[in-house]
């Protein structure tokens, strides 16, 4: 076991696992596949895929129906068997549009041929890479940064450490848990291809100490390779993001600006690996992920979800929404997005549905208090509220100089605020305009 170093700011928000669920996990369930899914083909960051389908082809499980565009990709497949009644724009999480491919599903749920990897630790980084895009496997606990990107390491950055997330900091979220007890040996494996692969010495698996079982489940699975440990860490917001975590195993920082790699470091979630796993081992893609659906319904569960399953359809799954739900969240509370729909499919970046009681989103904003909540708990050592204040006239250059592009939008400024002020969506708004802005200039420039 490592020594854990207790990184900045943070907080601790109520859980909301329910009960047993925060020792034992919610059962997972593999629910009924839908009549119609709706598979976005951007479901990573970068470019979309381009469309290999038509409407009235006939597609089987586990067929690339989008293929990757751009270096930051990676593959679409078809989650169900049947015919495709569609190729158009569909409404996401976010509010935006994303051309997709929606498909009538014949329940043969007939798969392509697999294409099983001979020895997959013997892999060259590049045909690791290649085999990652080509099965569509993206950040599994939220982020869809294309995995190929991340394992593809350029020349002259030597990394010696792997670092497994199993942290799952979110509130109420317990999928990842639920992986770990079930498919603990699988996680590992998918690791074991990783860290063979590119030559890392050292595989580090954070597991919040909320979670006993998954750590013991996981110091099973890799008891047999010393170059693994599993750590049990202080249950701590946001413990699971990419810089905190590293932090917290290894002791190392991260800059302002840089990632992980320049410390040495590969960062993967628990469901990543384990994606790498099926896609080495079985040669199958992402077609299906565990989902967690908790708060105000009847039967919460994490539930084994086919890729474009409508909302609607797990609620109902889970017998429905409670009369006392005022909000529906797609992700965890603190970094979802609250939306109004439930034709919203299920993407590969989607570990939960949360139904709300109450939220500190309804409240009316109140005026700055100036107490430097915001500044104790933001995990970055931000200055959230003269970010806000900067932002609310238009300043964005200031907001700029106050490091707010180093923001990870974790919520823990608006959590803590005790004016209700919306933090977090000031910073947000400052990135989206100046991030704009560079691609304006840029744009200019390439003009002249």
């Amino acid at each position: 076991m490592s020594t854990v170093h207790k990184f900045p700011g943070g907080i601790h928000p109520q859980e909301g696992k329910g009960g047993k669920a925060v020792t034992a996990g919610l059962a997972m369930v593999k629910v009924p596949q839908p009549s119609r899914v709706t598979i976005p083909l951007q479901q990573h960051m970068g470019a979309p895929c381009k469309p290999l389908v038509e409407k009235d082809d006939v597609v089987k499980v586990g067929q690339m129906i989008g293929e990757p565009v751009g270096a930051m990709s990676a593959a679409v497949h078809a989650s169900v068997s049947g015919k495709v009644v569609g190729c158009e724009p569909c409404i996401l999480a976010n509010g935006t549009q994303c051309l997709s491919v929606i498909i009538d599903n014949d329940f043969q749920d007939e798969w392509v041929p697999a294409t099983r990897v001979e020895a997959p630790e013997s892999m060259s980084v590049q045909e690791l890479s290649d085999m990652v895009r080509r099965m569509g496997i993206v950040g599994m606990g939220g982020a869809t940064f294309p995995t190929a990107v991340k394992l593809n390491i350029p020349a002259g950055k030597p990394v010696d450490t792997l670092i497994l997330n199993g942290a799952e900091c979110e509130p109420y979220l317990s999928a990842d848990h639920r992986l770990m007890l079930e498919k603990s040996e699988a996680i590992v494996s998918g690791a074991r291809v990783i860290q063979k692969v590119l030559g890392i010495k050292t595989v580090q698996i954070g597991i919040e100490d909320n979670k006993p079982d998954a750590v013991q489940a996981m110091s099973k699975a890799c008891a047999a390779y010393p170059e693994f440990s599993v750590t049990a860490l202080k249950t701590q917001y946001p413990q699971g993001g990419e810089k905190q975590l590293v932090y917290a195993l290894t002791g190392r920082k991260v800059k302002m600006g840089g990632l992980p790699l320049d410390q040495g470091v590969v960062v993967c979630n628990v469901g990543t690996c384990y994606a790498v796993h099926v896609a080495a081992y079985e040669g199958r893609p992402v077609v299906e992920r565990v989902v967690t659906v908790g708060g105000c319904v009847k039967n919460p569960a994490n539930y084994l979800v086919r890729i474009g399953t409508p909302v609607e359809w797990l609620l109902n799954a889970s017998e429905g929404l409670l009369p006392e739900t005022r909000m529906l969240i797609y992700g965890g509370p603190m970094m979802g997005m609250a939306i109004s729909r439930t034709d919203i499919p299920v993407t590969k970046g989607c570990s939960g549905i949360v139904a709300l009681e109450r939220t500190d989103a309804l409240q009316e904003e109140g005026p700055c208090i100036r107490c430097g909540r915001c500044i104790q708990a933001c995990p970055m050592q931000l200055a959230p509220a003269s970010i806000d204040r900067f932002m609310r006239r238009d300043m964005y250059e200031a907001a700029e100089k106050l490091n707010v592009m180093n923001c990870i939008e974790c919520g823990c400024c608006a959590w803590s605020c005790p004016a209700k002020r919306n933090l977090t969506q000031s910073c947000r708004v400052c990135k989206r305009i100046i991030t704009q802005r560079r691609r304006e200039q840029a744009a200019k420039k390439g003009a002249n």
